[in-house]
């Protein structure tokens, strides 16, 4: 998979652009926009498939002990479409299979209110501040055990 790079890069460009953040914002988020072939080939990268196209993506990102999600992009015409949930409980999973108790993340706040639904709840925050505007990102966390027990 570390062929499809380019095109993780560019739906994660698309995913973030549907929030109107400024342009300028874009441009500085470049190198934390992009998956590269390396990032691919050395951590846990999963795709979702639509009518044969890619609808989304994930990452699971495992160092220190820490299991985290990272790069969780979906394609702005399938938001709410159960896409973003389905990588979500995928990365759970896989978390746990790999004995994991918690999975942590840091949430764009327009995504907040997403991970809250899938069980995440927030832990810290993260000074994001972009060109002087004071922002805050969302660290949150989801604990496992918790989840398995309301299933």
């Amino acid at each position: 998979m570390p062929d499809e790079a380019a095109a993780l890069t560019a739906l994660a460009h698309a995913a973030k652009q549907h929030w109107n953040y400024p342009a300028s914002w874009i441009e500085s988020w470049k190198s934390d926009l992009t998956l590269t072939p390396d990032f691919i080939a050395h951590h846990e990268v999963f795709v979702a498939i639509v009518d044969g196209a890619i609808a989304g993506c994930s990452a699971l990102v495992v160092s220190e002990g820490l299991a985290e999600l990272e790069h969780m992009w979906i394609r702005p015409e399938h938001m709410g479409q159960g896409v973003g949930r389905a990588l979500f409980e995928h990365i759970l999973d896989r978390a746990g299979a790999l004995g994991f108790s918690d999975i942590e993340l840091s949430a764009d706040p327009n995504a907040e209110k997403f991970y809250e639904r899938m069980g995440a709840r927030r832990v810290g925050d993260i000074p994001a501040d972009m060109f002087g505007l004071a922002r805050v990102l969302p660290r949150m966390r989801v604990n496992l055990a918790d989840r398995l027990a309301k299933r």
